[in-house]
């Protein structure tokens, strides 16, 4: 095959090839950033969520894997861990003060959801004229305007879940273990009863 096809193949392949470095300098980046190399891989679940969103609009409006969507797939993953960092700095900075891991996760959900729904929201309204064809010439920038809106509204409601479940997970469990040490073993008595 000739013409297009050779074309379309050497962007879409450029493209994943920018994905995946996009992912790798913005995990350094959060390396840097946190000083550590779990935060990062936790702010970074927020991904897969948002590129499953944007396939799934896909899919359902009809539109195909071009150049504009997967440029939407890449706009998005930066609004998703934006998200995300939100809620794992607060945490962190709740954590700080002397609050346990679950209530610091719980209250930084709470506190965070907001600025996470007015930006989400407030992007998605202003790109719906282009991704349902309103505006002159808008039809270029439809599937653009899709894979970010898909991407967006999976991803919001997955990642107050899916990311402070995780930060639980990881964090709940250090703490755990850094409690535990220090408590005695109880040994039990001949007759049957523990001391």
């Amino acid at each position: 095959m000739r013409g297009m096809v050779q074309g379309m193949r050497d962007s879409f392949s450029s493209f994943a090839m920018g994905l995946i470095l996009a992912l790798v300098l913005l995990y350094l980046i959060l390396v840097a950033q946190f000083r550590s190399f779990t935060d990062p891989a936790l702010i970074l679940l927020a991904v897969p969520p948002g590129v499953t969103g944007a396939l799934v609009a896909l899919v359902a409006t009809g539109t195909t894997l071009n150049v504009q969507s997967l440029m939407g797939v890449l706009m998005m993953v930066g609004m998703v861990v934006s998200n995300s960092i939100l809620i794992v700095e607060f945490t962190h900075r709740l954590e700080e003060d002397g609050m346990p891991v679950l209530d610091a996760v719980v209250n930084s959900c709470r506190i965070r959801l907001r600025p996470i729904l007015m930006t989400t929201f407030a992007t998605v309204i202003g790109l719906l004229p282009m991704a349902l064809k309103l505006g002159t010439g808008s039809e270029a920038y439809a599937p653009l305007a899709r894979s970010i809106i898909g991407g967006l509204m999976v991803s919001v409601v997955l990642t107050v879940f899916v990311v402070p479940a995780a930060y639980l997970l990881v964090h709940g469990r250090r703490q755990a273990a850094a409690a535990s040490p220090g408590l005695p073993i109880r040994q039990p008595r001949p007759g049957g009863e523990t001391r």
